[in-house]
């Protein structure tokens, strides 16, 4: 079996706390203007290893897998947008296509992205696509295969990361006989598609924020900082009551058992009626051009939502900086209205 293992993932260098060695001799950023792309939900910005941000995120007609590509964070706003690949007409992966995130692993391009079927929008499932060239954009798209994990079950969510030496996947699953809507897990890699030992499951949602509408835990993303892995993640319907906990451990603890993590008793990152911003979640990380820790998120502008907010078009992609307290943990304050940021 392939286990990726002990190896070199410089696109992950960033999230993982190193100096990225492209960030000295890149553009500086131009003026970043919340929100920073309309209209697209579950984003993830990412300084990979050629030098370029990518940006993915769900689409409101959730029908495809989306890239934009630029050397700033603002110059994302106004980027070209790929499609790299569409959801068939009919059969599997022809439903709801939700928040696709791309990596690089061992070199190659890969996108873990959450499909429904055409019979069936909601029978979730996370797949894996694979470029057959080293361009994303210019690069054919195809299915390598579902996620196999343990249960067929609700899943979705997939983040990958490496912490010393072994590449992990985090994803939201719904696990048979827990009465909740996703909860989170957590395994090393074998291959893109399958997991090298059994999962260990992170959290489940059982906290008052946490279960406002659903029972909820999705969204994880790592940011390794300070000597430890903080995983933060999504709670609750996705209105207004939308918001980020997080998960903490040590950065050499053994990640895959779950009395080294502790989980945050309050949300870390919530609605702000004052500042118009209404369910922030579904976050990513990322470092701007002067190596600032960035938070990417999607959020309204708006509180009330007419029908489903699933099929409200609104969340907006929007990005600030956030910062450490003296013991190590980041504080994402609250979140900024809109206009131009202020690094």
């Amino acid at each position: 079996m392939n286990i990726l293992t002990r190896r070199s993932f410089v696109a992950g260098a960033a999230i993982a706390g190193l100096a990225h060695p492209l960030l000295a001799r890149r553009p500086r950023d131009g003026a970043i203007v919340n929100p920073l792309i309309r209209q697209r939900a579950d984003a993830q910005i990412a300084l990979q290893a050629d030098g370029l941000y990518t940006f993915t995120a769900s689409v409101p007609a959730y029908d495809r897998v989306i890239l934009r590509r630029a050397t700033t964070i603002a110059g994302l706003a106004d980027a070209p947008e790929t499609v790299l690949w569409r959801r068939p007409a009919s059969g599997k992966m022809a439903g709801h296509i939700w928040a696709p995130e791309i990596h690089q692993i061992d070199g190659r391009w890969y996108v873990y992205v959450a499909a429904g079927d055409g019979d069936d929008v909601f029978r979730i499932r996370t797949y894996v696509l694979q470029c057959d060239g080293n361009d994303p954009v210019t690069g054919s798209w195809s299915v390598l295969g579902e996620l196999q994990t343990p249960w067929d079950t609700f899943t979705l969510d997939s983040t990958t990361f490496v912490n010393r030496g072994t590449r992990y996947l985090c994803w939201a699953q719904k696990e048979p006989g827990i009465d909740t809507n996703s909860n989170l897990y957590l395994a090393p890699l074998a291959t893109p598609t399958t997991l090298a030992t059994k999962p260990t499951r992170l959290t489940v949602p059982t906290l008052p924020w946490e279960i406002q509408g659903f029972k909820v835990a999705e969204g994880p993303a790592p940011l390794i900082r300070n000597g430890r892995v903080f995983m933060t993640y999504s709670a609750s319907a996705t209105d207004s009551r939308y918001c980020l906990g997080m998960l903490t451990a040590r950065d050499d603890a053994d990640l895959l058992d779950p009395a080294s993590w502790t989980k945050s008793q309050t949300p870390v990152f919530k609605t702000s009626p004052e500042r118009r911003i209404y369910g922030p979640g579904h976050n990513s990380f990322t470092v701007d051009t002067r190596g600032n820790d960035l938070l990417v998120f999607h959020a309204r502008d708006y509180d009330a939502i007419t029908g489903d907010p699933l099929y409200d078009p609104n969340r907006h992609t929007r990005v600030q900086r956030f910062r450490y307290r003296a013991d190590g943990t980041p504080d994402f304050g609250v979140p900024v209205g809109n206009g131009p940021l202020s690094i």
